[in-house]
């Protein structure tokens, strides 16, 4: 975390978090619309069954790494963004579960005490 004196941590840039994690389904989605791609024509373009790709556009189903390598083939954008995206979206999310947190809480509770 940056400090800079006078200024509250919460109100540098670098130390901003997003309200919400962003699921790296909601940006392809944008992506493939901006493309004029439908969802059909994406599923098929790259070999995947269309209630997969939907459920992944729609945040219900994880970016894996032949997911993202098939998006890369297609698209040109690397699919380590992908992944990338996708391994930020799963720190945030269990960053914010409170009753993970409070778990976490708990063990360096009782690690602290060793």
């Amino acid at each position: 975390m940056i400090t800079i004196p006078g200024v509250a941590p919460d109100m540098i840039a670098n130390n901003i978090k997003p309200a919400y994690p962003t699921h790296p389904g909601e940006v392809l989605k944008d992506e493939i619309v901006y493309r004029g791609i439908s969802q059909k024509q994406f599923a098929a373009q790259i070999g995947i069954q269309y209630t997969v790709l939907n459920e992944i556009l729609n945040c219900k189903r994880p970016v894996n790494a032949r997911f993202a390598l098939l998006v890369e083939a297609a698209l040109g954008i690397d699919a380590e963004l992908w992944i990338n995206m996708q391994t930020r979206y799963n720190m945030l999310s269990a960053k914010r579960d409170k009753s993970f947190a409070d778990r976490l809480a708990k063990i360096r509770k009782a690690v602290a005490m060793l």
